[in-house]
């Protein structure tokens, strides 16, 4: 029996959907919703562009592959002309044709590296757009939770006039603690797609860079969570919200 040991972008993005449907359910007008629904956004538009970058860029490699074939040929005309066109044979001028022909060579190598690298460039370039929002959505998503303070779920009487709203509850904090970190690692797997597809040097760098991101944000959100859970309970303000997923 083979085991898949892939990433299913397909099984992502129903995962990123249903956890927006969650989020509706308990916080239908909530900006972490609108993030979330983002998020779905950028995962479906990753399916499309990690699609495109597995499959090769056969114009572009004509393209490449005719242009290096045109200057080997080019190089090897020139080297002929040269030399049907000598007729002083001093050290002088085997020296200088040597070096020219050398001069060549290492310009026509820089070119062909060039040529053969410009379809992983490409491809590059667009991967490291994608991966540059799902860094920018992991900070809106955190955004959303840095007012959710638990050490003042108990203390709603204490606000300042610009204290921020704060009109969950306890179990409800709680969930919606929980939601910022399921998107976070949803985001964390979305950019491995990438480095599943493109196993380039630069690409793989920028997906742990977004894997550390969303762990560090993440453990901020479960240190609220381990200080919520350990707060006393408040009879005064019983939660009695209907145990939705």
């Amino acid at each position: 029996m083979s085991l898949n040991n892939q990433l299913d972008p397909e099984k992502i993005i129903r995962t990123v959907n249903k956890l927006e449907m969650r989020i509706a359910d308990r916080f239908p007008e909530s900006g972490l919703r609108k993030a979330v629904g983002n998020l779905l956004t950028l995962t479906k538009n990753s399916k499309e562009n990690i699609e495109w970058v597995s499959k090769p860029n056969i114009p572009l490699r004509i393209f490449a592959y005719g242009l290096i074939i045109t200057a080997l040929i080019g190089l090897v005309f020139s080297v002929t002309f040269i030399e049907l066109k000598i007729e002083n044979t001093t050290l002088g001028n085997v020296v200088g044709i040597t070096e020219a022909i050398f001069n060549d060579i290492v310009l026509l190598g820089a070119a062909v590296f060039f040529l053969v690298t410009i379809e992983t460039r490409v491809k590059r370039k667009r991967t490291i757009k994608s991966l540059h929002e799902l860094r920018v959505i992991a900070h809106v998503i955190d955004m959303h939770q840095l007012t959710k303070d638990p050490n003042l779920i108990l203390s709603k009487n204490f606000n300042t006039v610009n204290s921020p709203k704060r009109t969950l509850t306890r179990f409800e904090l709680q969930r919606y603690l929980d939601y910022c970190s399921e998107a976070h690692a949803l985001i964390a797997k979305v950019a491995a797609l990438y480095s599943q597809s493109l196993p380039d040097e630069v690409i793989v760098r920028s997906v742990n860079e977004i894997e550390v991101l969303t762990t560090g944000l993440s453990r901020k959100i479960y240190q609220k969570i381990v200080i919520l859970n350990n707060l006393p309970i408040d009879n005064d303000h019983v939660d009695v919200t209907p145990p939705l997923a």
